[in-house]
């Protein structure tokens, strides 16, 4: 997979070395039906190798979540419900300009959880006021910074994020606010993709096609001043997947999140306190 991921960075222009592994973990290493993968891997510390037969059509878009929680519910993309622990539970799938009338119809349904699970994982990214998407998740009354409350039922309590580099341009944006104005705790395999610009085309001498290039990251207050481009968001905590636990039908990132919400953040992580 190493080999297909710097393919990738080179072929694509990935714009972090974590963006083109997780190209080369979801379509880099997918192909047409029965193709054969040649596989290495670990098994109580001795390499194992094996060959695994592609099985199915070419499509192989990562969704995000490896196992939702029961009972969910959809609009549009997105999804929602509750955890296991009855925390409030939304994957955004991507971030549509319609996005804060779709949190109002979510939030009214499961606003009124002790704590909230903001599942970002896999966001293709879209186009919306974001400031009006932070808002819902500001309490009535009670701005938070730059933030004023917004929509018919704001949620103001416990809140983690959730990513992983296959959020995108305005996906991490919006997660990134979330973390980087101190409303919520982020967590995650890997920082997010690292792939949001202001971007200009350059015609070549031919005329046949154009060039993008870079020429401002987005939010380049993120990250001490440099911006999102070629750095992601990176989470407040790398939680890796647990295999053990992918394997009894467990979502690692879900799990923790979980618990976090139970037992509190790090001190000092997440400057928001709900109800004050």
């Amino acid at each position: 997979m190493q080999s297909t991921a710097k393919r990738g960075a080179d072929d694509r222009g990935f714009s972090t070395i974590h963006q083109a592994r997780y190209w080369a973990g979801h379509w880099g290493l997918a192909d047409w039906s029965d193709t054969k993968l040649d596989i290495e891997f670990l098994r109580d510390g001795k390499p194992v190798k094996a060959i695994l037969p592609r099985d199915g059509g070419n499509s192989h878009v990562p969704y995000g979540p490896i196992f939702l929680p029961p009972a969910i519910q959809q609009i549009g993309r997105q999804s929602y419900g509750k955890t296991s622990s009855g925390n409030a539970y939304i994957h955004l799938r991507d971030i549509p300009a319609n996005l804060p009338a779709q949190l109002d119809t979510i939030l009214a349904s499961v606003g009124d959880a002790p704590g909230l699970v903001l599942d970002m994982r896999a966001n293709g990214g879209g186009g919306c006021d974001h400031d009006d998407v932070v808002g819902r998740f500001v309490p009535s009354g009670k701005p938070w910074r730059q933030y004023p409350s917004t929509g018919s039922k704001p949620s103001g309590g416990r809140m983690i994020v959730i990513v992983d580099a296959g959020v995108r341009s305005a996906g991490e944006t919006v997660a990134g606010q979330f973390k980087e104005d101190g409303r919520a705790y982020m967590i995650g395999p890997s920082p997010t993709a690292g792939m949001s610009s202001s971007k200009t085309p350059i015609a070549v001498p031919s005329g046949l096609f154009s060039v993008y290039f870079l020429v401002a990251s987005n939010k380049g207050r993120f990250n001490g001043g440099r911006g999102i481009e070629g750095i992601g968001v990176p989470p407040n905590e790398v939680t890796p997947y647990d295999p053990a636990e992918i394997a009894r039908g467990v979502d690692t990132q879900i799990r923790h999140a979980d618990e976090l919400l139970k037992a509190g953040f790090p001190k000092g992580s997440v400057p928001f306190e709900p109800g004050k």
